[in-house]
Formats: structure tokens, C-alpha cells, sequence
């Protein structure tokens, strides 16, 4: 089949299904065996070397949607995160890394980084300039997150991809607010993208999974690191993981449109101080998501008006959930002081801009009018 000629839903439905032979299923079969034949064979198959039938079909399917010619899959998105980053760093490397990023990807560089001795510099921004003037002689690695989390920020991929080309620089993205269905940064570009799998991918808070996808030499890399580290996916949920992904391009779209409709529903409300989201034409970067993106995502932040708790907003909820987790086809809400950015100090929030009102806003699918009448008497419940 050529992934060339198919369609996002196509790609979605078919490829990287594993054919059952025997039996002629219409979904693939599942392979929960930890131990493979090693005599005659062209594969030598174990867990955690990525490459049991579920696991290397499943690569397939998100190296197609990514326009990358490989990748692997992890047992979270800090997996794939953490393998990529101790793949291209080494001791005495330096990484420049975006400031307005997701709060685990940051504890873990500012934890874990001083004990391989690798050296970073978080920018001052997200232009391109802020990250032109943190690169040093031994930088070997550019990070972004675009449109960032929480707050919508959006890098200039373009430019990202084309300064590492100049530097001489390995350039990678976190891609999961996005997805694949919304913008493909290896068109741009980039060299790596990573996923939550859990997010997008996944698609109804059952999964936990992370992807990285790129050229098969950077696979390569990450995989002579992963192998040794074992962060490698049950089958089992690899198998949950490609079912869900079959839904992927419907799915996204329509929280997609719901997002849009939401934004601008809650940018005139009168109870709502501010609302981030790049499809706005409020956006600082509205113009530049237009570029790159194919949509702007499902993902949005806002503020409650001073005043009101953001705590006993939530709580007031009925129909929208609080969740630590995102891009379920049930819309979410949590406040990423308490959550995503609560390893933050208080200073460190409040330079990235993370206040407590802010609540960000993870949109379903549910009819639109329902979503508007839940906030509505949230916001009416605050005294």
C-alpha cells in the first residue's frame, strides 16, 4: 500500500495494520508473546528492542502521518521525550530549549540534565531571535513545543528548522497540542517530532504512550538508547493504541471546529479576562499559526476576571471534567498551576505567564451549546 497516494483518514484506517493470515479478521491480530523464535528468521524479535509485530506496524502508521521515514513508540510521552534528548546529548552538549514549554519536560532537564552533565539554556521567548542568541559553541540540540502548553504560544517552525540547518544544530518538536492532522513540522524542516500518545493519539484517556518519528538514521540513534533503557509499550496497549488511531483525523477535526467555535465564544464573554488560542486573529501569532497550521488545534487557555476562583469554577462544572490529562473526546479542564506546572516555583510561573485563574481548556466533541451552558452556570454558581 502507498502511504504516498492515501488520504489522512485512509492513512488512519489502513496502514500499519497488521494482516491476520490465518483468519482474515478485519482489525489486526494481537501479539502478546514476550519471546520469539531467534533461529532462520529475518527478525529477531523481543519487547524491548521496539520490534514485536503490534510495536513495528504501529511505527508505521505514525512515521505516515508524520512524513517521516521511521519511528518508535514509548510507554509515555516523558519516555519518548527523555530517549530523544540522552540520544543526541551527551556530557559536555549543550541544548537550547524553549521557555514556554510543557512543566515535565522542564523538570526533568533541570533534574536530571546536571547528573549526564549536558548544559542548557531555556530562551527568553519564542521568536527565533531568543533562540539564535542562546545557542553556544557545544549547543547540539534545538527543542520546541509549538503551540506550546498552556498558553498557545507559537514558534516560527520554519525558522527553527532553518537556523539548525545554519548551526549545523539537530532541531526536534513536541507536536502533541497539534497533532499530525493539524501540522506535519517535518514539512517544515524539523528533524524530530515527539508525541504523548496518550493525547491525540490515544483519544479517550485510556492510554498512556509516547512516539518519537524522524529520519531512519535519528531512529537508529534513539533506538541504540532505548533499547538499553527499556521504555518500551505493552502489546497490548500498542493494539488499544492502533485501534484508537483509526479515529485520529475525525476525531481531531471535530474538536477542532468545537475549539474555534469555543475560543471565540469565550473571548467575548464578559466573565473572561483573556483567551489564548492561535486561531483568534487576537492571537500575537495568528498570522504565522495560519502558515504552518492545517487547523488550530483543540487545545486553549483562558482566564477568569479577577475575582472569581478558578478552583470553585471548576468544581461548579457538570458536564466538563477536571482532568490531569488532555485531548480525550470528553473536554477537560485543569489549572495548570496545580497540575502540568505545579514542579514550577511560583517565580518560574509567573515569568512564562502562568497565573492561577488560568484554566486550560482541553475541547470534546460534544455539541457545542452543551459546553457554552456548563460554563455559563459555573461561572453563575461563584459568589
Amino acid at each position: 500500500m502507498s502511504k504516498e497516494k492515501l488520504g489522512l483518514n485512509t492513512i488512519c484506517t489502513h496502514l500499519g495494520e497488521v494482516k491476520d493470515e490465518q483468519f482474515k479478521g478485519a482489525v489486526s491480530p494481537m501479539y502478546l508473546s514476550s519471546s520469539y523464535e531467534f533461529l532462520d528468521v529475518d527478525v529477531k524479535r523481543y519487547p524491548r528492542y521496539f520490534n514485536t509485530p503490534n510495536q513495528e506496524y504501529l511505527a508505521k502508521k505514525i512515521a505516515a502521518l508524520e512524513h517521516t521515514e521511521a519511528a518508535l513508540i514509548f510507554g509515555s510521552g516523558m519516555a519518548a521525550i527523555s530517549h530523544m534528548f540522552l540520544a543526541f546529548l551527551q556530557k559536555g552538549d549543550h541544548l537550547v530549549v524553549q521557555n514556554t514549554l510543557y512543566g515535565g519536560t522542564v523538570n526533568f532537564i533541570k533534574e536530571e540534565f546536571p547528573k549526564y552533565g549536558i548544559e542548557y539554556t531555556f530562551t527568553n521567548g519564542y521568536k527565533v531571535e531568543d533562540f539564535e542568541t542562546a545557542i553556544q559553541p557545544n549547543t547540539k540540540l534545538i527543542h520546541i513545543e509549538t503551540p506550546s502548553n498552556p498558553l498557545l504560544t507559537i514558534t516560527d517552525i520554519k525558522a527553527i528548522a532553518k537556523l539548525g540547518k545554519v548551526k549545523n544544530i539537530v532541531t526536534s518538536i513536541d507536536n502533541t497540542f497539534a497533532s499530525p492532522v493539524n501540522q506535519n513540522p517535518i514539512d517544515l524542516g524539523i528533524d524530530m517530532v515527539m508525541h504523548s500518545a496518550t493525547k491525540y493519539f490515544g483519544g479517550h484517556s485510556d492510554i498512556c504512550a509516547g512516539a518519537v518519528a524522524s529520519s531512519q538514521e535519528y531512529i537508529d540513534r534513539v533506538w541504540n538508547v532505548s533499547k538499553n533503557l527499556g521504555g518500551s509499550l505493552s502489546d497490548m496497549t500498542v493494539w488499544m493504541l492502533e485501534r484508537s488511531m483509526k479515529t485520529l483525523g475525525l476525531r481531531v477535526k471535530a474538536q477542532t471546529k468545537n475549539a474555534m467555535k469555543m475560543a471565540k465564544w469565550l473571548n467575548k464573554h464578559p466573565k473572561i479576562d483573556k483567551v489564548y488560542y492561535p486561531g483568534l486573529k487576537s492571537h500575537p501569532e495568528h498570522k504565522l499559526a495560519k502558515s504552518q497550521m492545517k487547523g488550530f488545534g483543540a487545545m486553549l487557555s483562558f482566564e477568569l476576571k479577577e475575582g472569581l476562583d478558578a478552583y470553585q469554577f471548576q468544581k461548579a462544572l457538570k458536564l466538563i471534567k477536571s482532568s490531569m490529562s488532555l485531548a480525550g473526546v470528553e473536554s477537560t479542564v485543569i489549572s495548570p498551576h496545580l497540575t502540568s506546572h505545579a514542579l514550577l516555583t511560583q517565580e518560574e510561573r509567573d515569568k512564562v505567564g502562568i497565573s492561577d485563574r488560568l484554566i486550560r481548556f482541553s475541547v470534546g466533541i460534544e455539541d457545542v451549546k452543551d459546553l457554552k451552558r456548563d460554563i455559563d452556570k459555573a461561572i453563575a454558581a461563584l459568589k
